[in-house]
């Protein structure tokens, strides 16, 4: 991110502009966590120019004056019947049911703005609508309709070239399943090619055919499917816009961008962002530095779209992660790169990262570029995120949840006996104990949730071997260098206790060292195997020491005692 900074400095200083990082943002549905990509970029780099004193500024242009393309799957309350609107800009389509907002783009804009503000993302917002309506581009459209033969000359050397070769699976399947914008009627299929497309006045959709434009006068005659004619002079009407792939490098003239990164689906040949390398000329600026960034996923998925039902957002990402952790899968983090945002176990992994992270921090160990990507995961140019003052792993606290149904006063019990510091109360492990709740409730697989026995199993315990009643012998009363398993009852005693059974039975010291031997591996790997079919009938579960000490001593003795 620094590398890019650096060059943004220098091509704003070559341009005499101030950096200027955009964003493009349509609120035709959730904007999920691959559009986020969209935004943390921009964000990072406008963010570490301003860490340096620079004088930047992230823009999100909000798309919203765009046509209602499709009717989106899995919105509660909408169904096909809302394919009446399919032509009206966003703004004019009444937002889904139960929305307190005024219409279709407001209710979207407004949820992933609030997941914005929860992570710390300043920008300056601009609706295209109001921008549009205010008439604040009129001199840009009479513009691009005086220049449209130089346009349609430009757009005419793309038209012929295929959107992405089909074997390009990512590439195809990103516009298969993406916004449309990449992909989006340039203007043509006429007998004279217009570059701006109007919304009919009668009907509000954009179904409409211009039959003829005088430049001098900017009178315009348009028709619309609906039946509606009508003669306006352009300068003065306000219900329209220029197609896209005019729109966009006119607005990079219009606010002055200097960057503003893409998406796999807007750099294939013909596509939006590589024609307005040419397009933007003509609106007397330059193409932003803009380099692609690849897809982010959710559970393995390799592209999400916001037309598809179920695809997350950063509030359904932020109700199980902290808001640092969350930035830190964009920061650390080359553009480049694809990379999941996982939801399931492997969030688990997530926060086992992000935690090693810290105590390499601490250690004076953290490589440069790791130390780099964690601040900007902490805060940003302006503020601090909230922080989990108390780090208990992030998988100990899901066990623990998970045993104790939640209660938060047994969870209380258990991480008391974590460490030397014992909890007063909870209030040290948030925001992270709230999340793992959240995640426990709503995320946890069905096959990991855990679920005590409520008696012995006594069959089992009067099939034992000698081997394994020796080992629940020194393991619940100790020998060979053990303790009582009460007096080890701590995450770290306990951890000691369980990997030290299987050494004194073979005649090691429990704390001993040992690396590189497969038989004591084995032997472990079975104890415990032994001990989950105890306690909980299955194979495997939370780590053993954890969930001991959710039991509790008294019921672990009563269970592994014939």
């Amino acid at each position: 991110m620094s590398r890019i900074a650096d060059e943004v400095i220098a091509e704003a200083e070559r341009r005499g502009t101030k950096p200027i990082a955009a964003s493009g943002l349509s609120p035709s549905g959730v904007i999920h966590l691959g559009n986020f990509r969209e935004v943390m970029t921009p964000h990072l780099v406008a963010d570490e120019l301003q860490r340096r004193g620079v004088d930047a500024e992230h823009i999100i242009s909000w798309d919203d004056y765009d046509r209602f393309r499709k009717v989106p799957a899995g919105i509660d309350g909408v169904d096909e019947t809302w394919a009446e609107h399919i032509g009206k800009p966003l703004t004019s389509v009444p937002a889904p049911p139960g929305s307190e907002h005024g219409s279709w783009a407001a209710h979207f804009r407004a949820r992933a703005e609030e997941g914005f503000a929860a992570l710390g993302i300043r920008y300056r917002g601009i609706s295209q609508t109001e921008q549009y309506r205010a008439g604040a581009y009129t001199e840009q459209i009479l513009h691009a309709m005086r220049h449209r033969a130089e346009i349609d000359a430009i757009l005419a050397q793309y038209r012929t070239l295929p959107a992405a070769k089909d074997e390009d699976e990512a590439l195809q399947a990103a516009l298969d399943a993406g916004s449309g914008a990449a992909t989006e009627d340039d203007g043509s299929g006429g007998r004279e090619y217009y570059p701006y497309k109007p919304y009919c006045t009668a009907c509000g959709k954009d179904l409409t055919t211009i039959e003829a434009y005088d430049d001098d006068s900017t009178e315009m005659t348009y028709s619309c499917q609906c039946g509606h004619r009508e003669t306006v002079l352009l300068r003065e009407f306000r219900s329209g816009k220029l197609v896209w792939k005019v729109d966009w490098p006119m607005r990079w003239a219009y606010e002055r961008v200097v960057f503003e990164p893409s998406g796999v689906d807007h750099q294939s040949p013909g596509s939006s962002f590589q024609v307005g390398l040419q397009l933007a000329p003509v609106f007397g600026w330059e193409r932003p530095l803009g380099p692609m960034y690849a897809f982010v996923g959710f559970g393995g998925v390799a592209k999400m779209s916001s037309s598809r039902g179920g695809a997350p957002d950063t509030l359904d990402a932020l109700r199980v992660m902290e808001g640092p952790v969350l930035r830190w899968l964009y920061a650390r983090r080359r553009m480049n790169q694809s990379f999941d945002v996982a939801f399931g176990s492997e969030l688990q992994r997530t926060y086992d990262e992000w935690d090693a992270l810290a105590r390499k921090v601490d250690a004076g160990t953290a490589q440069a570029a790791d130390l780099a990507a964690l601040e900007r995961a902490l805060g940003t140019a302006h503020e601090r995120l909230q922080e989990t003052p108390r780090r208990v792993a992030f998988r100990t606290l899901a066990s623990v949840v998970d045993i104790t149904f939640g209660d938060e006063a047994q969870v209380l019990r258990i991480l008391r006996g974590l460490d030397d510091q014992p909890l007063d109360d909870l209030e040290p492990l948030r925001p992270r104990l709230t999340k793992v709740e959240a995640w426990v409730a709503t995320h946890m697989p069905a096959d990991e949730h855990t679920v005590v026995r409520a008696e012995p199993d006594v069959e089992a315990l009067g099939e034992l071997t000698d081997s394994e009643r020796e080992a629940l012998h020194l393991l619940l009363e100790g020998g060979g260098g053990l303790p009582a398993i009460d007096e080890a009852w701590t995450l770290d005693g306990l951890t000691n206790q369980v990997y030290g059974v299987a050494k004194v039975q073979r005649g090691l010291e429990p704390d001993a060292i040992v690396k590189g031997d497969k038989e004591l591996s084995g032997a472990q790997r079975a104890f415990f195997a032994l001990l989950y079919r105890l306690l909980v009938g299955r194979e495997t579960g939370p780590r053993i020491p954890t969930l001991l000490l959710a039991i509790g001593s008294e019921r672990v003795r009563a269970l592994l005692t014939a």
